[in-house]
């Protein structure tokens, strides 16, 4: 199946928040130098060689996430972030269509700023040694230098992906166990959530 017939897909499925995604879909297509692929199972909005943004629906809210969020000026306040551990993305998020109507003119002035910062080149820049092991995941990369050398070879969104599920059992036991569980495919160089 190409792209375009899984982003057709994708978008024709039955579900809440169907119209919802179909409206910012339309939204992000009307502006300028956005370039609609399959990414990640999902369609993509890139810009320049840049991945801008992409729509989602969750269980009480749809919205869509900026992939540089942090960088984008919000003084109307409305960009959050998708999660705890989020650290570049943020998000704006709808509750139905009135409302994608009412904040449009906002969401396409950040839909704007988005592709201008692909298209600058600009990048979020991370702290490269922010990721707290968790100490079972120390202790195993201890015992096993193969292991400790393949997780020093992936990405470090990878590492921290693992560290954060590691450190996210709250028994040793279980920390443990999702280390085991986890180690083939840090060895095959993977992320928890890689195919």
């Amino acid at each position: 199946m190409d792209d375009d017939a899984r982003i057709e897909a994708f978008y024709a499925r039955e579900g809440r928040w169907k119209a919802e995604k179909s409206a910012l879909r339309a939204i992000l297509r009307d502006t300028d130098g956005i370039e609609e692929v399959w990414k990640w199972r999902a369609p993509c909005y890139t810009c320049a060689g840049g991945n801008t943004a992409m729509v989602a629906g969750y269980a009480e809210r749809c919205g869509i996430s900026f992939f540089k969020g942090v960088l984008l000026s919000d003084p109307e306040g409305m960009l959050v972030a998708p999660g705890p551990n989020s650290r570049a993305v943020r998000m704006m998020v709808f509750r139905d269509l009135a409302d994608i109507a009412a904040r449009e003119t906002v969401l396409r002035r950040y839909i704007t700023e988005a592709v201008e910062l692909d298209r600058a080149g600009r990048r979020v820049v991370l702290p490269k040694d922010d990721i707290d092991l968790p100490e079972e995941l120390v202790a195993a990369l201890d015992a096993d230098p193969a292991l400790a050398e393949a997780f020093a070879a992936l990405t470090p969104g990878r590492q921290r992906g693992y560290a954060l599920t590691i450190a996210g059992a709250k028994q040793s036991a279980t920390r443990y166990a999702r280390i085991e569980k986890w180690t083939p495919r840090i060895f095959e160089g993977k992320g928890i959530h890689d195919r």
